[in-house]
């Protein structure tokens, strides 16, 4: 007579693997702490992510939403997350992120090369042509000489900024 609850010798046993209440509570919260940060942000930058309609509708109600009702929500939305993959999510705004700080970047390349221009003059100009052939030379040496006067006479810097604007402008168009 056979055994009910035992397999046979020669079959594999599956492997149950144990996950504790704890555990199961911070991955809830992990997910819930991304869902407040979808809720963070602007609906145009929310469309490009890869969300499910759901979520997205409650994405939107929990932006509309203040204090308890969007405590609520984001404790919703972390429950309708347990159900969806997080990584791509996770991806996206990871991608977000990483775009606000290429462009911090970009300006504080700009920065270190308007000193260099006010502080340095033909050769950093020369430096700067090279980066940005579009640039007008003339105009560049006028700004500079011009932001070194005001430096030194402890004026305001419209010239110093001035020429931020420029190297912005010309990095805009190369982009």
């Amino acid at each position: 007579m056979a055994r009910k609850n035992q397999k046979a010798p020669w079959e594999e046993e599956e492997e149950i693997i144990w996950v504790s209440r704890t555990e199961m509570k911070n991955d809830m919260e992990e997910l819930q702490k991304l869902g407040e940060e979808l809720v963070a942000l602007k609906p145009a930058v929310l469309e490009k992510f890869p969300l499910s309609d759901e979520l997205r509708e409650a994405i939107k109600d929990a932006q509309r939403f203040k204090n308890e009702a969007k405590r609520r929500q984001l404790q919703y939305i972390g429950k309708v997350m347990r159900n969806v993959d997080p990584e791509p999510i996770q991806a996206a705004l990871d991608k977000v992120r990483n775009k606000h700080s290429q462009a911090t970047a970009a300006l504080h390349k700009l920065e270190v090369l308007r000193e260099r221009i006010v502080d340095e003059g033909d050769q950093a100009i020369s430096d700067a042509l090279e980066l940005y052939p579009n640039l007008d030379r003339q105009r560049l040496r006028q700004l500079a000489r011009q932001a070194a006067k005001e430096k030194k006479a402890n004026k305001p810097a419209k010239a110093y900024r001035e020429i931020f604007q420029v190297l912005k402008t010309e990095e805009e168009q190369e982009i």
